[in-house]
């Protein structure tokens, strides 16, 4: 199962995180205290996604990118 991690402290997340867990509620997704990533949590919506960093415009861009890596 694909694992899709998000820092608390990365701005835009939780629209991205409510999403996920509506649209796929077997989805491993959870909100860490810190994912080490701080060069992008700074700068843009992100997430790991199996320890693979995507990153996004803003949160539905990040949404988007998150379904289109799930699809490969």
């Amino acid at each position: 199962m694909m694992k899709i991690r998000f820092c608390e402290h990365n701005k835009g997340k939780n629209k991205v995180v409510k999403r996920l867990h509506e649209q796929f509620p077997k989805l491993d997704v959870r909100i860490k205290d810190c994912v080490g990533k701080c060069g992008p949590c700074h700068k843009t919506p992100f997430a790991l996604v199996d320890g693979k960093t995507i990153c996004g415009i803003d949160s539905e861009d990040l949404y988007g990118k998150i379904v289109k890596e799930m699809g490969k």
